[in-house]
């Protein structure tokens, strides 16, 4: 019986290969698909530059801006405000950089220098955010995997190479645009720079400072001459206008600032980001015109009143008046109120209040607290309402698109202060002071209070004192939502002096992400090369070496940050 259905079987496949082998290659064909070999490289750059611009904001105003002290969080906050972290995995980033290989190589193939540039920039710029978080990484023969089976567990390189790396594909990518050949662009798809091969090189060589100055302490000479001639050269970014930068529409959740209140009914994810007092208090203290772009007054202002027969009001005063019953409002009440000019606050008797409370019109969560959502006496802890007696971001913060919701990757103050460093390092790029001056203008400039700069510069605790703690201040400040670069300098330069919160799983800051279990798991044998490699610290803890208090090459033998 089974002789005669095989037979059957085998007649019936006969039968239909012979009848439509003439129509194999139409119905193979995927009508939807994108031909390899005849592929418009146009239609890849948004798409890299778009999830590496999110990607990198998502960092520098989420976790990263915990370990900066930019931002804590008063709901889901032990990652953001105690570094609580697990296994991070990369494939996002490594995503990028496939569809960014395919942007090289049809480029190459057509000859097109200004997409070959675009291609070598982005994965300079994706490659260095991989090495920056994790360490040690798949660069040689990462997104390889079409070649060979080899390459399906590829083998990590070191910091050092691929630091290297990415210099050398910054240069090649500076000189594919100085020719100015933008062969093959079509209008509409560079969302950075409108196919603008000049603005390119000055973000190309942008990074090539910062990559400089990242490997200043343990590749000092080529930091030195690189950074040397790309001052000399003239060409890097040096205006707000120049920030290499991507603008949010809004139309979708997609395309909107995260956190933006419209895709976000309960606004849960709006109140939960506080500003951190370590970086409210720098703003304070200067009158820094920043403060109030950034960050909103408290709701609710505790006031001192010795004559209250009771430690603290129960309820809160509008405009002075009890509000009997009522001992807090929702956000969106509060906020339509605030916008009318109505004042509420909150007394206290110092005389029997036993607590310490903050009564400035603006207040941030201090680092790494335990119970943050309880800070400055919080009627009502949880999530359920927003702290009224702490601020809030700004209203623009709220928005999904437009204005000041940018994701900016390069800026104009970042490259002034890196200026700043190293002529304070006795390098040839001009004057530490001008550097720093200019470095303070462009950020208030970007955020829209360039007005005020004469006055801001001014102050004694702004003015240019000749100390890389006051370049790496002002630096750190001007990296709000872009904070792994502040991280980062943090890392090699041990400022601003960050201190660990009385929460914090450890009481030191981090120094990188651990490997992904999708590495440890499934590339077994080179993620255990490259976590043998780390330096383990007496922080590093349960997690041995592969834990975000081990230090990688960068910073191993330098005694930074800790």
């Amino acid at each position: 019986m089974l002789k005669k259905i095989s037979k059957s079987v085998l007649v019936l496949v006969v039968m239909l290969v012979a009848s439509c082998s003439d129509r194999l290659s139409e119905i193979n064909e995927n009508p939807n698909g994108i031909d390899p070999a005849t592929a418009n490289p146009n239609l890849m750059m948004p798409e890299v530059m778009n999830n590496a611009a999110r990607s990198y904001l998502e960092l520098g105003y989420g976790d990263v801006a915990g370990v900066a002290q930019h931002i804590q969080h008063d709901g889901w906050f032990s990652g953001i405000n105690h570094y609580d972290w697990g296994p991070q995995d990369w494939s996002g980033w490594y995503n990028m950089l496939r569809n960014n290989e395919f942007l090289y190589k049809r480029s190459t193939e057509l000859n097109y220098k200004f997409h070959q540039g675009v291609a070598l920039t982005m994965r300079s710029f994706i490659f260095g955010v991989i090495t920056d978080l994790w360490g040690d990484a798949p660069y040689t023969s990462a997104v390889k995997g079409d070649q060979s089976n080899e390459f399906l567990k590829p083998a990590f390189d070191s910091q050092e190479v691929i630091y290297k790396g990415i210099i050398a594909d910054l240069k090649t990518a500076s000189a594919l645009f100085a020719t100015k050949d933008a062969t093959g662009y079509t209008a509409g798809y560079d969302i950075f720079y409108a196919g603008n091969p000049t603005s390119w090189q000055k973000f190309a060589n942008t990074l090539l400072l910062r990559y400089y100055m990242r490997v200043s302490d343990k590749m000092p000479a080529e930091a030195k001459a690189g950074i040397e001639a790309i001052y000399a050269s003239g060409v890097y970014i040096k205006t707000p206008a120049e920030d290499a930068v991507m603008n949010y529409i809004g139309a979708t959740s997609g395309n909107s600032w995260p956190g933006a209140v419209a895709f976000d009914q309960e606004q849960s994810n709006f109140r939960r980001k506080k500003p951190a007092q370590t970086l409210l208090n720098s703003l304070m203290t200067n009158s820094d015109p920043r403060l109030k772009v950034w960050f909103a007054p408290v709701y609710v202002r505790w006031v001192a009143d010795p004559t209250l027969a009771t430690p603290v009001d129960e309820f809160i005063r509008k405009d002075g008046v009890i509000m009997q019953g009522t001992r807090y409002l929702t956000d969106v009440v509060f906020n339509a109120e605030v916008k009318k000019g109505i004042k509420f606050t909150r007394h206290y008797n110092p005389k029997l209040y036993t607590g310490t409370l903050d009564t400035n019109e603006y207040v941030g969560v201090p680092p790494g607290l335990r119970q943050p959502d309880y800070y400055n006496n919080n009627p009502t802890p949880g999530q359920t309402v927003q702290n009224q007696h702490v601020s809030q971001l700004a209203d623009a913060y709220r928005g999904s698109s437009g204005g000041l919701l940018k994701a900016r990757l390069a800026s104009s103050a970042e490259t002034a202060f890196i200026l700043a460093e190293a002529a304070q390092k006795g390098w040839a790029v001009g004057t530490a002071a001008t550097h720093y001056n200019a470095g303070v203008k462009n950020s208030l400039e970007t955020w829209g209070v360039g007005a005020q700069y004469d006055a801001y510069i001014a102050k004694p605790g702004v003015a240019y004192n000749n100390t890389l703690e006051r370049i790496m201040e002002q630096k750190w400040i001007a990296s709000w939502t872009a904070a792994t670069e502040a991280w980062f300098d943090y890392r090699r330069t041990g400022l601003p002096a960050f201190k660990a919160g009385q929460a914090s799983a450890e009481p030191v800051l981090p120094v990188r992400f651990n490997y992904g279990d999708n590495e440890v798991n499934f590339n077994r044998t080179n993620a255990d090369a490259a976590i043998n490699k780390l330096e383990t610290t007496k922080h590093s803890g349960l997690r041995g070496k592969n834990s975000q208090w081990s230090k990688p090459w960068i910073v191993q033998g330098t005694n930074k940050p800790w």
